[in-house]
Formats: structure tokens, sequence, C-alpha cells
């Protein structure tokens, strides 16, 4: 199945955007390699709102946040995952709005780290974030004329939560799913069997439209996610092929399998790269001289 990205995508950094009825997106100026324009922040509700995403700690976005609350009250903050792009601004706009801030849980790792193992995106992780309400998968919190129902989503972050708003057949997909690229995937802060676990939950729901953390929405979700989880599925094929050709190491994988992703993102196909190990390792499928990591040696299974 194919898969066609959308990177069409106009920012309007700054300025409330209306993305659906009673929901407006506010995109933060924090634009990369990883974040592509930057983080959208949603604003949900009409009167007792609810922010999904505050984003990170830049004090423009939070001007922009407060000129478009417009004094309204502001009941709930929704955090989908705990990585520095969405979550760090969740303490000063509750300390602003006294709303209660809403998440799978704080951060950790998708599996314990091993002895001399530094988390590769440790640096990127909130871990001062803890939410005030954890949500267990399918739990609905109710505010004014809205409901939002927690829809757990792991495999980029451990903690990473989609959230949909009820009645409406909008999901609030963060980073797990998104118009313009796949998701990263990166051991030991997510797990590749995760994720792909949270892509066949996706499939089964009805969900008409999907708003992410990062560029426009995602318009035929179904479609889409299905041609996700089969570019994984073509993307593990690869790295199995690559181990029967003789590479036995990720960066030798990498070079022969991303000739022509930016290098800039090398580092973070790696860690991609590792997490299919992982899960091919654990399904044998694949072999490793110890505990997969990212200088092991690989082997074909047979």
């Amino acid at each position: 199945m194919s898969l066609d990205f959308d990177k069409r995508f106009e920012p309007a950094y700054g300025q409330p955007v209306a993305v659906a009825d009673s929901v407006v997106r506010l995109t933060a100026n924090n634009p990369s390699a990883f974040t592509f324009h930057g983080t959208n922040s949603y604003i949900i509700g009409s009167e007792t709102l609810a922010i999904l995403d505050p984003g990170p700690e830049d004090d423009a976005h939070l001007e922009a946040l407060v000129r478009a609350i417009a004094g309204r009250p502001v009941s709930h903050i929704f955090v989908s995952h705990t990585h520095r792009d969405h979550s760090p601004l969740a303490s000063r706009l509750k300390a602003l709005t006294g709303a209660v801030t809403v998440a799978e849980g704080p951060h950790r790792s998708a599996r314990p780290l091993r002895i001399g193992e530094i988390a590769p995106l440790d640096a990127s992780s909130d871990t001062d974030f803890v939410p005030d309400l954890v949500v267990g998968d399918g739990q609905v919190v109710e505010g004014d004329r809205w409901s939002m129902r927690a829809v757990l989503t792991p495999g980029h972050a451990a903690n990473h939560a989609a959230f949909a708003l009820e009645g409406t057949g909008i999901l609030f997909s963060a980073d797990h799913v998104m118009a313009w690229s796949t998701s990263i995937v990166a051991p030991p802060d997510g797990a590749m069997s995760d994720y792909m676990a949270s892509l066949e939950k996706l499939i089964g729901r009805d969900d008409r439209i999907y708003l992410p953390g990062h560029g426009g929405p995602v318009v035929s979700p179904q479609k889409f996610v299905r041609g996700l989880k089969a570019h994984r599925k073509i993307r593990e094929r690869a790295i199995l092929e690559r181990l029967v050709a003789g590479d036995c190491s990720i960066p030798d994988i990498v070079r022969a399998i991303y000739r022509d992703t930016d290098p800039r993102l090398h580092g973070a196909a790696g860690l991609s790269v590792l997490a299919h190990l992982e899960d091919l390792v654990g399904r044998g499928k694949a072999l490793s001289n110890e505990a997969p990591a990212i200088d092991s040696v690989y082997s074909p299974a047979s």
C-alpha cells in the first residue's frame, strides 16, 4: 500500500487557526528536522476550554496561547506525551489558569535501561511533568460541552496517548500518526512492538480525521494508518535482507537503506533500525551477540 506524505502546511506562528468546530490550532515557532514547522497546540471548546499539548518552553508561544484563550476559563490541560516540544509549558499554563493537567503518566522508558546504557532521547524528555489526573485507555474526561477519550498509543514514547473528541470523529493523534512524516521510534524511549500494536488499535477505530502534533491533518486516517503499517513492514524486510547480505552493524544497515534520507536524520534512522532489530530479535527473526543495542552485532536467525 502506497504512503503519500503531505508536507503542505502554513504554521501561522502566533495566530489561532480554526481547524474544526470549537477547535483552534496554534503552532509554536520551534521548527526542526524532527518537529517539521513546529509543535501544534490545540484549544478545544468555546466557553470553558481545554488545551491539548501546550508545547515547548517558549515565552512567545505562551503569550499566543493566553491571547487565544482571551480570558475564558481553562478547565483541563491534556498532554499527549512528555517530550520537550509538547509538555513543558503545562506547568506555567496551569499556574495561570488553575487547570487540571491530564496525561497517561509521567515520563518513563519503554523498557529498563541496561547496564551502561544512556537513553538517547533523555535530552528531549520532560522528566519534571507529573499529571494531576492519570488516565487509562478509554477513560473519558468531561468538560464544558466537550468530552475527551484517552486512546493510549505507546510506541513513539511509552506514555504516548492520543485523545478522541467524542461525537466529532476527531482524534488528536499527536506524534503517533502525522501526515508529513513517519514517527520516530527510538529505544529505550519507545518500542517498535508497542508502536505496531498502537497502529492496529487505530485501524480498529472509525475516526474521520486526525489532528497531529506537527503539520496538517490526516484526512483519510484508515488508509493512511494502513500505509504506515505497510511502510514499517517493508522497512523490516529491508533490514532482514541487509542481515542476509552480511551487514552486521546498525551503521552499515543505515548507510544501505537510508541512502536518500537527510544525513541530519541518520542518527534517528539508526535508532529506528535498533527499534526494528529489538522487535526482530524478540520475535526470533534475528540474532544479536548481546541484548540488542546500537553497537551490537546482528545476524539473520536462519
